[in-house]
């Protein structure tokens, strides 16, 4: 008897060193949605989502004239952050942020004329355009406690923030006060990838892969690991800038893609706390970001494709919990007429076909807790856009 237990403890504790169990692997979860309110107007969009079920992206006023950063706590209605501007302004939390302590990270206009009427970062996720259409500056903020506090810059007038972590430490970039022939105008400063924190005024730059001059830092975990992009100044949004995918450990970079990828638009977006890392890269011959394709890299495995659905071309992974589990998008070309996807043991699944009942159509699935709920856009049953919140049936409180 001693033995046949013996057998059975060393075959269980062989499965979980696997990381996986005995027997058939577990089918994938079946979710219940609910569709989130807005601050005013008819679309918004949840961004991210952590263990404690905040939701954060961002949300139009009445009229759907701008954005403004939003917050949702435990699926009720969402509470306006604010913009550095004032209300008349724009703001947005774009990544998926893994602050379980209250700290959200995101971009605001400020009431601050930009001196270079630079497109920034900002402008395709603040207006929906490649233009300033403010002629003011962009900055990346934390909101801690209610209020709205800016990130300090490197010298140059913009910046932008993306991840956070349990620590208080932000990632994102920043602009110095170097003139660069490489950026392509109304661009003309590099910027440089950075942590803020502990304290909101603390910001130092991170290493680049040798040759490039600009990048960014997209999303940090709780050991501290960031993950980001190197390459050139360019447009200041994806392409050249994202040359290379990188993950910074122990304060050196290394490139995750390598040769996986083409010369533009590989871009890593969130870490887990084991240090598996999902995103997108770049197809050869493709400049526009027309074919991007999702990807998974860990320590261990290293890089590997996340296929589309079947008949789509273009793919996004865009949130990963540290059970593993990865969400994105799947699209035709170009990035329209886009499906949510929950990539089950490396195959895509429709989260549509997980959710019996729901009368909407889910279109993106931005991030995914530790819980397993998802956040992202649907279209709603009377034309709106909405934010919603997907919680498996099975841990449904």
């Amino acid at each position: 008897m001693k033995g046949i237990t013996k057998f059975i403890l060393l075959a269980m504790l062989s499965a979980n060193a696997m990381g996986g169990s005995l027997g058939k692997s577990a089918s994938p979860p079946t979710y219940s949605i609910t569709n989130l309110g807005s601050i005013g107007g008819t679309i918004s969009r949840g961004n991210s989502i952590n263990n404690s079920g905040w939701i954060s992206g961002f949300s139009f006023v009445a009229g759907n004239s701008r954005r403004h950063a939003s917050l949702w706590i435990n699926g009720g209605s969402p509470v306006d952050l604010g913009t550095l501007a004032g209300p008349s302004g724009y703001s947005s939390v774009v990544w998926p942020a893994k602050s379980n302590s209250g700290t959200i990270a995101g971009i605001t206009q400020t009431s601050i004329d930009d001196p270079n009427d630079e497109t920034w970062s900002c402008s395709p996720f603040l207006y929906g355009v490649f233009e300033n259409i403010t002629g003011k500056t962009c900055v990346g903020f934390v909101w801690r406690d209610g209020q709205m506090l800016p990130l300090p810059t490197l010298g140059g007038p913009n910046g932008f923030a993306a991840g956070a972590n349990n620590r208080g430490q932000i990632t994102g970039w920043a602009e110095n006060d170097v003139l660069d022939s490489n950026c392509v105008p109304p661009q003309k400063l590099q910027f440089r990838p950075v942590i803020w924190g502990p304290d909101p005024n603390q910001v130092r730059s991170l290493p680049l892969i040798a040759g490039d001059s600009s990048g960014s830092a997209t999303a940090i975990n709780d050991r501290g690991d960031a993950i980001g992009i190197s390459g050139i100044c360019d447009q200041a949004v994806g392409r050249y800038s994202a040359a290379h995918a990188v993950i910074w450990t122990g304060g050196k970079v290394r490139d995750i893609v390598g040769t996986n990828g083409g010369p533009y638009w590989n871009t890593p977006m969130a870490i887990n706390d084991r240090g598996d890392v999902v995103g997108f890269v770049g197809i050869n011959g493709d400049l526009d970001g027309n074919l991007l394709r999702a990807f998974m890299w860990t320590e261990k495995g290293g890089f590997s494709y996340l296929p589309p659905l079947a008949g789509d071309v273009f793919s996004e992974a865009l949130g990963i919990n540290n059970k593993g589990q990865v969400v994105g998008i799947s699209c035709a070309a170009g990035g329209v007429a886009c499906k949510p996807v929950l990539w089950h043991e490396g195959s895509p699944i429709n989260i549509n076909s997980l959710s019996p009942g729901y009368t909407g159509v889910l279109v993106t699935a931005q991030d995914i807790n530790d819980d397993g709920q998802i956040t992202g856009r649907a279209n709603g049953a009377n034309g709106e856009r909405v934010t919603y919140l997907a919680t498996p049936v099975e841990v449904e409180k």
